[in-house]
């Protein structure tokens, strides 16, 4: 009986080690109370992650033991470790809680209640005259950075003409030779960039530096190592937040390394 006892025994072992060691691919569904698309599914112990579709569901490589991060705006951070029944039905059903960001109403005379054209149609605010109004015209694009004026003044100028039909901008020629025009250039790319750095730190979730642990002061250093890459801006610029953030997890990695090999 004692060595029936000690097979069963080494059995289960045997059993819970190749399933803890199996790594195969398993169904889930993510369920909650607003739009369940494009949540993070974040396999922290793999380093694997994907997105849930416009039903909530995905797929993922997992083992027992593996740890899924849930992540996503509209929703509360939600970790879930993978059991031996998961495994078994390779099924999983996600559960999560509303993140509900709400202001206290505010009282100014009229009550403003946060919609924006209600709130002006309420709002006993005058608007400002505008070229509009006076009937002439004027710029209505994008505003220009001080550092984009001057650029553009560099390249501003009239044309001398040299004869035979041929016009020369001197204050073009002037800036390109002195290198004026080419450090504008480069102070329009940094400032550009630190644009683009500014909204990426704003978007990224709340869980990155959990998911890749960073000391607070290295993390500084880190946002600018990002942009240091010269294909920053094509990597993240209009691009969707799954690009932006694998650009992000590549970066972080290599940052990482870096620090690993100096302390070495």
């Amino acid at each position: 009986m004692d060595k029936i006892n000690k097979f069963l025994i080494i059995g289960c072992l045997a059993f819970i080690t190749i399933s803890q060691a199996q790594t195969l691919e398993i169904d889930g569904v993510v369920v909650g109370n607003s739009d369940v698309e494009n949540i993070h599914v974040i396999n922290k112990t793999l380093n694997t992650y994907t997105t849930t579709n416009k039903l909530g569901g995905f797929t993922i490589q997992v083992r027992v033991l593996d740890t899924l991060v849930f992540s996503s705006v509209q929703y509360k951070l939600k970790a879930v470790q993978i059991k031996p029944e998961h495994i078994s039905d390779k099924n999983i059903r996600i559960v999560l809680e509303e993140n509900v960001n709400q202001l206290d109403q505010v009282v100014v005379g009229k009550i403003l209640t946060g919609d924006l054209s209600s709130d002006v149609k309420n709002s006993d605010a005058e608007r400002p005259i505008d070229f509009y109004d006076v009937g002439i015209p004027g710029y209505t694009g994008k505003r220009k950075t001080q550092n984009e004026r001057r650029l553009h003044e560099a390249d501003a100028g009239k044309y001398v003409s040299i004869g035979l039909g041929v016009g020369v901008n001197l204050n073009k020629v002037l800036n390109a030779i002195t290198g004026r025009t080419k450090r504008l250039k480069g102070r329009v790319r940094v400032e550009s960039n630190n644009v683009l750095l500014n909204k990426i730190k704003a978007d990224l979730p709340d869980n990155f530096f959990i998911i890749y642990p960073l000391e607070e002061r290295f993390r500084a250093d880190f946002f600018y190592f990002c942009t240091d890459d010269p294909n920053f801006e094509k990597r993240c610029k209009n691009k969707s937040s799954i690009e932006i953030f694998e650009f992000m997890t590549e970066k972080i990695k290599a940052y990482k390394n870096n620090l690993k090999s100096a302390n070495d």
